[in-house]
């Protein structure tokens, strides 16, 4: 990193001051607030409750096996199957497991790896906005420049137009990072909004990567689709995803992706310079999660899913009846509110009151755009929460929201 490259990164998170000094990330402030205060956090993406038990005893079983040195490379040779297997079954995806397949330390190294080795200065990255913060960071370590494609609230969800998509992916792009089910806004891009980033990517060669961690956690019977399985767009994709939403295991980082070979192994020249490797033993358990062969973990992330579904409709009953203007998310772990109408034009405000007037702390959303951005503007106001927590948290959290009243 070149001198004073550091602070490229730290502005493209939001992070410099107006005086030039490094400050802390919203999330470490509400964090530390929630610490302080007592305040039920509904601004942390991370369940409150493991995942199933048979995956834990695998990885128990793993480490009492000898599991516990360095793992290959490019992941075990197991959960390189379970990967290719499991795309195989749900979205009739052929990949090859030696050569298009890589396992990484969870999603967001997967994600970085990919930006490092495939696009640097004088290219463009494109991604929906809002965006997960580490989109932006790693986009600015690569040198490469970020665009984006705005998602607007509507009576049908958070929503892209093609004419953004088309105004954004230019001979400039090299590559379109594509995140649904999509963190923060809770959106599930239809196979129309995914078809036209895929014309445009086409159009001007750029490559695809797909962040589809959410993948199996979508709701009200609405459809995640893999850019993968459009037609032509198998070849021009690389797809990301991970063991710790699913099988609600955050903490394991046991991510992959796969694509074509000679994009596998750039990415792999980069990644084993990030992490070498990781998570041993859990690579085991997570094979085992992912091969599925008793049925057991696909029961248990139906059955999450139908949990989190209600428990969506909990935190937005909750938050309208205190004031909030919720968009009903279809996928993730997460919603958006509109604050506004609680007399909080910057939802930064409201979250540094929530936990003295509701015992409650969010997140606000312009913490996911581009700083001083036309939408950081236009969602000024809106705040994330999380309902990846026990029901009777939820109860907890609704009942301090009333108070708003």
């Amino acid at each position: 990193m070149s001198h004073g490259h550091w602070r490229d990164v730290a502005h493209a998170v939001g992070l410099l001051g107006a005086d030039g000094a490094v400050s802390s990330t919203i999330f470490a402030e509400m964090s530390a607030l929630a610490t302080r205060t007592g305040a039920i956090n509904l601004g942390q993406g991370f369940p409150d409750v493991d995942g199933p038990a048979h995956l834990k005893d695998a990885a128990v079983a793993a480490i009492e096996a000898g599991h516990n040195q360095y793992p290959p490379g490019p992941g075990i040779p197991a959960l390189l199957d379970a990967v290719a297997a499991h795309q195989r079954r749900h979205y009739g995806l052929e990949v090859d497991p030696r050569t298009e397949v890589l396992v990484t330390a969870g999603a967001t190294e997967a994600i970085t790896a990919t930006i490092l080795a495939l696009a640097g200065p004088g290219d463009e990255v494109v991604t929906l906005e809002p965006y997960y913060d580490s989109y932006a960071a790693a986009i600015a370590l690569s040198g490469a420049t970020h665009r984006t494609i705005a998602l607007r609230p509507s009576s049908e969800g958070f929503r892209l137009d093609p004419a953004d998509v088309d105004a954004a992916v230019t001979d400039r792009t090299r590559l379109v990072l594509v995140n649904s089910p999509h963190n923060p806004t809770g959106t599930v891009l239809t196979r129309d909004e995914l078809g036209a980033i895929a014309r445009a990517a086409v159009r001007h060669d750029a490559l695809v990567v797909t962040d589809e961690v959410y993948e199996h956690l979508t709701y009200d019977g609405v459809e995640h689709v893999p850019m993968a399985t459009l037609p032509g767009m198998a070849e021009r994709t690389v797809t990301i995803s991970s063991a710790g939403k699913s099988l609600s295991f955050t903490g394991w980082k046991v991510g992959w992706l796969h694509a074509r070979a000679d994009l596998v192994t750039a990415v792999r020249t980069v990644k084993q310079f990030l992490t070498y490797v990781a998570s041993g033993p859990f690579q085991h358990a997570v094979a085992v999660g992912l091969a599925d062969e008793d049925g057991r973990t696909g029961e248990y992330v139906a059955g999450l899913g139908r949990s989190l579904q209600h428990r969506r409709d909990v935190l937005c009953e909750a938050l309208v009846a205190a004031g909030f203007a919720p968009v009903a998310p279809r996928g993730t772990y997460f919603v958006v509110a509109d604050g506004a109408g609680l007399g909080y034009p910057d939802a930064v405000d409201l979250c540094r009151d929530l936990p003295e007037k509701a015992g409650v702390v969010g997140i606000p959303v312009s913490a996911f755009c581009t700083p001083g951005g036309a939408v950081a503007e236009e969602l000024r106001s809106w705040v994330r929460f999380t309902y990846v927590k026990r029901e009777a948290t939820l109860a907890d959290a609704a009942r301090g929201l009333a108070r708003l009243r």
